[in-house]
């Protein structure tokens, strides 16, 4: 009795790539082929493109975020002032909290602050801003203000001047060395109330952050002068603390709560834009799920080429059978005719959504140019460019989604031609 041939012998392969490059005249097959690749292809690059750009807009946004902001803030919870009867929330021994602090293990930095809103002026233009007073050698340390390749001026100057952000250079419309005049409702006080105070400061150094309500309205001051400004002398607001690893940030909320002390209070960077990266999350995911029934729906066209392709065969079937073909060996020749649209496709789709996230800027830029402007607005998305970061992950979750339904829905109409009737398919032949 003769030995039955290996699965996938080269005699399957050769009939399945007959089949596939069957003519119109044949039964259109080819055609559907073709739809088929084309639908693998496009729902593939989709879920790729996607997913590069949800995972470099995160990675953007909570960039920005850590490289510009306190991982953690301490505060105080206040005390009633027993004249005006207000909450004080000033930190009064915040060299001692801020030594106690630096002890905690994975603090890299604790920078005492004084912030306040201002109103900011440059000839006849105006525009609200938050000022930050900071000492020089703190702000040296913030990666995204003191980046030498996004800033303009010398930071070694900021205890002569301000630091400000580009939008708000932009809207008062200065530069490095110019004059802007900065306007607090609660300035000097009076006989005959509080006046409100007006102080010129040189800009020394314009920073880019990344994120467009950081540029917007921040303003960096020099710490003892920010105690003057805004009458807190011999007093801090907060303490800014940097960590070493700001994404394990709750375990170290306990000890840096004992740290501070009894009447402080701690916020971290996941407590101020948690909701925002959980509802960006949430998005995510439901991205995923609806690029993922794109991908069926694509995947199903090799359904359907390969109903027609059965239906077109049945002769060649019969025939085969006759031969001395198992059905085993049929389900294989039709197997490898929807599969290998499948693996074409989505290695097409690979090679697309790679080159669009590796080269998403110019392709951007020309949008934007062919939109005739305007497409990203910063002011609504917070960052200035459209990110895209291509993951590993990513890629192969989008290769076995793909693969994986184009698999699944070649077997039906593979074991329907595989258990095709020889007889009934040459009855009438």
């Amino acid at each position: 009795m003769p030995a039955s041939p290996a699965p996938f012998a080269p005699f399957e392969w050769m009939i399945a790539w007959r089949y596939l490059r069957a003519k119109r005249a044949e039964g259109g097959v080819s055609v559907m082929t073709w739809i088929s690749l084309i639908g693998i292809t496009l729902a593939v690059f989709a879920l790729i493109a996607t997913l590069a750009v949800r995972s470099g807009f995160r990675a953007e946004f909570v960039d920005t975020i850590l490289g510009s902001n306190a991982h953690v803030t301490v505060y105080s919870l206040g005390e009633v002032d027993a004249v005006t009867g207000r909450i004080d929330r000033t930190l009064r021994n915040y060299e001692e909290m801020a030594e106690a602090v630096r002890g905690v293990e994975g603090v890299t930095r604790v920078a005492p602050l004084v912030k306040g809103q201002v109103m900011a002026n440059a000839r006849d233009r105006n525009s609200g801003v938050q000022v930050f007073g900071i000492t020089a050698d703190n702000l040296k340390t913030i990666p995204r203000i003191a980046d030498p390749e996004t800033g303009i001026g010398n930071i070694d100057d900021f205890d002569r001047g301000v630091a400000i952000g580009s939008g708000v250079a932009r809207e008062l419309g200065v530069g490095v060395g110019d004059r802007i005049k900065l306007i607090s409702p609660n300035g000097v006080k009076t006989a005959f109330g509080t006046s409100p105070r007006i102080n010129a400061y040189d800009v020394v150094y314009v920073f880019t952050a990344g994120r467009y309500d950081i540029d917007r309205t921040r303003i960096y001051m020099p710490f003892a002068e920010a105690q003057s400004y805004f009458n807190r002398e011999g007093v801090a607001d907060e303490l800014e603390v940097m960590v070493a690893a700001p994404e394990q940030i709750d375990d170290m909320t306990l000890a840096l709560m004992r740290a501070a002390g009894e009447r402080s209070q701690v916020w971290t960077w996941q407590d101020q834009s948690g909701s925002f990266l959980r509802a960006l999350e949430v998005e995510d995911n439901v991205m995923f799920v609806i690029l993922s029934i794109l991908v069926l729906i694509a995947a199903m066209n090799i359904t359907s080429g390969l109903i027609m392709l059965v239906k077109n065969k049945g002769r060649d079937i019969g025939i085969l059978r006759t031969m001395g073909l198992t059905e085993a060996s049929i389900l294989r020749v039709f197997f490898i005719c929807g599969a290998f649209t499948g693996i074409i496709g989505t290695a097409m789709g690979v090679i697309l959504g790679c080159l669009f996230a590796i080269y998403i800027d110019p392709i951007f830029s020309l949008v934007n140019y062919v939109a005739g402007g305007q497409v990203w607005d910063p002011s609504i998305r917070g960052i200035y460019h459209l990110p895209a970061q291509l993951r590993f992950g990513d890629v192969m979750s989008a290769v076995v989604l793909s693969l994986g339904l184009s698999f699944v829905v070649t077997i039906f109409p593979a074991r329907r031609a595989a258990r095709m009737n020889p007889v009934e398919a040459l009855r009438y032949e």
